[in-house]
């Protein structure tokens, strides 16, 4: 069935369910599927349709009325991990690791505009010409950033960032050669013992999936508290457990509650461990002080291309929300952070663990670091697939009590 055609006929079944439908009344999803079920065929005689055909007919226009039109497949489909569309004719997905353009489009600006407005609207969120970006995240615990003109150039931008239904596992990241055996026993090691983690890596490294992988690793008698901007973490098996979410100022510019905010309520919750999901700001103080203050075996990520740039980072997020001395900075960073692990999206697309570091403390004005394990490139395969290994320095660890009081022999 040519495009042309496939038109016509959806545009004489929408048409025929405008006609159909009784506005005094409301339909399920069923009654509305059986309505376009029923005009399908009824319209079709005149065109040459297979049954699949005409059940994919149907479902287009079952998911314009009532889903989120040509999205909704490629929201269902669980492969796909990244959604991004650049205005209404063009979309780009990422499905296992790659990233690549689809032959779908939107049937114009306004209909993009339409869908943008549905999926912020099941969130009590909003967007316009005065307020142009949102955060959100969906019922189905995505994330979704939304940017319209006049901000974005090209048209209303939509990124969606889907997660899967079951966390990842430690176990998967091993299949995938995100790590080994041995690191991965090392780390799980490292958050009984309740050392302080800071997990680091640009955009798309992984950062929430390997924190909630060491989230896991938690033992399930612990009382944890998860801070993030959109809630995604999924730790398994603990009941006393507090999942609290940061929120955006409302229309009127109030109501603001910041990861700083909750940072400072966590404290007077009785958490043995807490865990932000990212810092960007100010509230990196607020971290690393309640680091310092009793709770061990916190965890928490940041963007960052190298551990020391990360370092850097963090010296930058304190000083934007404290005019303290850089040296105070410094001395902080390195009591209250025990182990940094770094993350990289290698050039083949593959996510790694390319850097696991000890921070020592403090020396001379600067933080003094020990790196424990490093990624070593070995070469490629034929097809690109890069070949390598993490692998263990001659450094020995140096701050071993943790382990000692936990009963954890430890073999650095």
């Amino acid at each position: 069935m040519e495009i042309g055609e496939r038109r016509k006929l959806i545009d004489e079944v929408k048409e025929g369910l405008n006609d159909a439908i009784d506005l005094r009344k409301d339909f399920s999803d069923e009654e509305i599927r059986e309505l376009i079920t029923d005009i399908v065929f009824s319209k079709s005689d005149g065109y040459y349709l297979g049954i699949n055909e005409k059940k994919k007919v149907i479902d287009d226009i079952f998911n314009s009325v009532r889903r989120l039109d040509i999205l909704q497949p490629i929201i269902e489909d669980k492969s796909i991990t990244e959604i991004m569309i650049n205005g209404p004719d063009t979309i780009f997905i990422e499905k296992n690791g790659r990233t690549h353009k689809v032959n779908v489009r939107f049937e114009n600006r306004r209909r993009l505009e339409d869908i943008i407005q549905t999926i912020v609207s099941k969130v009590n969120r909003t967007v316009n010409e005065a307020s142009p970006i949102v955060d959100a995240r969906l019922e189905d615990g995505s994330r979704v950033n939304v940017v319209l003109p006049p901000i974005a150039l090209n048209g209303p931008i939509v990124t969606i960032r889907k997660f899967p239904e079951k966390p990842m596992t430690i176990e998967q990241l091993i299949k995938f050669g995100s790590l080994n055996r041995e690191v991965a026993n090392v780390l799980e090691e490292m958050v009984k013992a309740k050392y302080n983690i800071f997990i680091c890596g640009g955009t798309g490294s992984g950062k929430t999936t390997f924190l909630n992988a060491l989230s896991n690793f938690i033992p399930k008698d612990e009382r944890i508290i998860t801070i993030e901007d959109s809630a995604e973490l999924q730790i398994l098996g603990v009941d006393n457990i507090v999942i609290m979410e940061s929120r955006n100022a409302n229309t009127e510019g109030k109501g603001e509650i910041t990861i700083k905010d909750l940072i400072k309520t966590s404290l007077r919750m009785r958490p043995e461990r807490i865990i932000v999901g990212e810092v960007r700001g100010g509230e990196a103080l607020d971290m690393l002080q309640a680091m310092n203050t009793g709770h061990d075996g916190s965890l928490s990520t940041g963007h960052a291309n190298s551990t020391k740039d990360m370092l850097s980072r963090l010296e930058t997020m304190v000083l934007s929300g404290a005019p303290i001395p850089i040296e105070a900075i410094r001395q902080q960073i390195a009591s209250a952070i025990d182990i940094m692990v770094h993350l990289a999206r290698l050039r083949d697309k593959t996510r790694r663990v390319v850097e696991i570091t000890e921070v020592i403390g403090y020396k001379n004005g600067e933080i003094v670091l020990n790196p424990l394990y490093k990624f070593e490139e070995e070469g490629e395969t034929p097809e690109k697939i890069i070949v390598g290994s993490l692998n263990r320095t001659k450094n020995a660890m140096v701050n071993k009590l943790k382990f000692k009081m936990a009963g954890i022999p430890g073999e650095f």
